[in-house]
């Protein structure tokens, strides 16, 4: 059968709609197939945890027990603040830790940084000396320095050494009054070197003309730093802020290689405290509900700290 032109030309558009919708098609699976093993992981490792965590919350769920768990309403996040001193005690020395740490890390990140980012030999050596510590087991540094705290650790040999003998070193670890101390050296130590890297890169970004242009209006240093500096920084802090903020209220390994929480609670954290609870007391329905509250607490800090560094114009 022969076809006249203009039905001919009628099929033209609709056969190129196919092929477009086959395209699009094709490309849509493909697609789906490259984000499954991404989304199945997340589905397995982190919305399923979630939703269970939220459901083990409200009931007196325990790891191990032949009693089916039963629904407790909101009484396990009652008991978190009126009958647990631990978890009190626990959430005060995370905020200490982290008020101690954020500022103080992010400070000193920016100070090597800026030292790191002249132009003099030996620059690279120090980057990688400053950043050994990043790359090195927080497992293994936590147990080298629980060593160096001992009484007769390298830390009180070197204040002995360096007093002559007129001041003796404290039993950092075993003390209540200095332990949580010596951890937050030991955690400000070890990460610095991360902080530095970020800042560093953020300093490279900055093109150098507006520093020509600053010293040409004969700004001095410091004028450079707080106008032409701290202003190309200013994602960068954020960043550095907000990382530093989360890993310090999520601390959990240095206490328990170190102190296991001691003495006398002096050193728990909220997440030390929910991994206690739950696998060590197998109270795993409460243990999710201090989960699910510390979750809320980083949350609400997070928003607060990106609306304080948020830009004003």
């Amino acid at each position: 059968m022969t076809v006249s032109p203009p039905v001919a030309a009628a099929k033209q558009p609709r056969r190129s709609l196919r092929r477009f919708r086959s395209s699009r098609g094709r490309e849509s699976w493909a697609g789906l197939a490259m984000m499954a093993p991404a989304g199945i992981l997340l589905l397995l490792f982190l919305i399923v945890p979630v939703l269970l965590a939220f459901t083990l919350s409200f009931t007196n769920a325990r790891l191990i027990s032949p009693n089916p768990p039963r629904f407790v309403g909101l009484d396990n996040f009652f008991r978190a603040f009126t009958a647990d001193p631990v978890f009190l005690q626990s959430a005060l020395n995370t905020f200490l830790f982290a008020l101690v740490v954020v500022p103080v890390q992010a400070g000193l990140g920016l100070l090597l940084a800026i030292l790191v980012n002249q132009r003099l030999r030996g620059t690279t050596f120090f980057r990688v000396v400053f950043f050994i510590p990043v790359v090195t087991s927080i497992v293994v540094v936590s147990i080298l320095w629980r060593f160096m705290y001992q009484s007769d650790g390298l830390i009180n040999s070197m204040i002995d050494t360096v007093t002559f003998g007129a001041l003796k070193g404290a039993d950092w670890l075993n003390d209540p009054s200095t332990a949580l101390g010596a951890i937050i050296v030991l955690s400000i130590w070890q990460a610095v070197g991360f902080h530095m890297i970020i800042w560093l890169a953020g300093l490279q970004t900055i093109p150098e003309e507006l520093y020509e242009a600053a010293r040409m209006d004969g700004a001095s240093r410091w004028h450079q730093f707080a106008h032409v500096t701290w202003p190309g920084l200013r994602p960068t802090m954020v960043f550095v802020l907000v990382t530093i903020t989360i890993a310090a209220l999520g601390l959990f390994v240095q206490v328990d290689v170190m102190t296991q929480g001691g003495p006398l609670n002096s050193t728990s954290t909220v997440v030390y405290h929910a991994v206690r609870k739950g696998y060590e007391q197998q109270e795993i329905g409460y243990a999710a509900a201090i989960s699910l509250l510390f979750f809320v607490a980083v949350l609400i800090i997070a928003l607060i700290q990106r609306w304080l560094t948020r830009e004003k114009n």
